[in-house]
């Protein structure tokens, strides 16, 4: 019963707030569907860790020296499942998508600038600038290589506007396109077939260049490209098939609930914490709009026009902007099927990301 009661006694309004922040994630997680399988963990962690002398506290502590702190290890595999998930067709027959990938990391860099003149050390502000790659892996190891001190906000907004890309997108789309650009219609014929060899190459092509161009990288592209080798040999189809769901699912499990250990209300609570999910949504604001205005200004250009809102889906947030962008096309015209379009230029964007996470390292480390 006094043990009872310390306990009680024990509670600090700090705990209560993380407490509802973690309901508010579960919340999230159940009744709006948003990437149950990662805020769900997330948001019961939160809970756990925030208890009055929690004996959950050592467990998640260990999971997170193990697979986040040390090596990295989680988001590592769990690149291995999305590449797995990853069919790079759509940009082999189109290779110019990879332009928007490229330019929806604008936001990266910006974002770090913004961070740096708040006063944010250059490591920290690096990580901060790495949630504007929509791609929790990347943000986890970056974040993790770099030692920032606000690895739990990092994680978090990174996952959080991942999960809120149907929300977050579509208002800044429709504010950088007229309704005649969203009407534009794109040839769906689908180009010139992609032979197995070049699938079976690209991988390991991408893997060597990025490891030539952006050595930090090799880690994240080489596990990524690895996962997509096991989809396209096709020799291996049970094991692309346990990576796409078994693994990718266990992984993102084990993550949330890890991400949780750097959720302690005395961390987390801080002015920092509010400024770094406001630098976070800046940076998806400014990469969404970075990938639009490509678009337009290639249709100066182009006797082919191109849909805009494509440029929209280059964030690394895989399948999420694709679909979001295909369903805005169907929203302003049934017969407007851009879903090829948008996947070709959300797996750029997934590439660029991890480029960019790499170049990032490079430049800070």
């Amino acid at each position: 019963m006094e043990v009872l009661l310390e306990n009680i006694v024990a509670v600090d309004w700090r705990q209560v707030v993380m407490w509802i922040i973690g309901g508010v994630l579960i919340f999230l997680a159940i009744k709006k569907e948003m990437e149950p399988t990662l805020l769900l963990p997330m948001g019961f962690g939160a809970i756990l860790i925030n208890l009055p002398n929690s004996g959950a506290k050592e467990v998640i502590d260990r999971l997170f020296e193990v697979g986040i702190e040390k090596g990295e290890l989680m988001p590592l595999i769990l690149f291995i499942g999305i590449g797995a998930m990853i069919d790079f067709t759509p940009l082999l027959t189109n290779p110019k998508l990879m332009l928007f990938g490229a330019a929806a990391q604008f936001g990266i860099f910006f974002t770090m600038c913004m961070a740096s003149l708040f006063g944010f050390e250059l490591n920290d502000a690096a990580s901060v600038g790495i949630i504007g790659a929509a791609d929790g892996p990347t943000a986890i190891y970056v974040s993790g290589v770099l030692g920032s001190s606000y690895s739990a906000a990092i994680m978090v907004a990174a996952y959080s506007y991942m999960a809120l890309v149907p929300i977050i997108q579509p208002p800044i789309i429709k504010l950088c396109t007229t309704k005649k650009e969203r009407l534009i219609r794109m040839d769906n014929s689908g180009g010139k077939p992609v032979s197995r060899t070049t699938k079976i190459l690209f991988p390991i092509v991408v893997t060597v260049i990025v490891g030539l161009v952006a050595p930090d990288a090799v880690a994240l592209i080489g596990f990524l490209m690895f996962g997509n080798l096991i989809r396209e040999c096709g020799v291996l189809n049970s094991l692309s098939e346990t990576a796409q769901k078994v693994l990718a699912n266990l992984i993102t499990i084990f993550l949330g609930i890890t991400i949780a250990a750097r959720m302690r209300a005395d961390e987390f609570l801080v002015w920092e914490t509010l400024l770094i999910i406001g630098l976070g949504l800046f940076a998806f604001v400014f990469d969404t709009f970075a990938g639009v205005m490509l678009a337009k200004v290639m249709n100066l250009f182009s006797k082919k026009k191109i849909n805009p809102m494509i440029g929209a889906a280059g964030i690394s947030a895989f399948p999420m902007s694709a679909r979001v962008v295909h369903k805005m096309g169907l929203q302003e015209d049934p017969q407007n099927f851009l879903l090829m379009h948008s996947i070709g230029v959300n797996v750029s964007g997934q590439i660029a990301s991890v480029i960019a996470g790499g170049l990032i390292l490079a430049f800070v480390k």
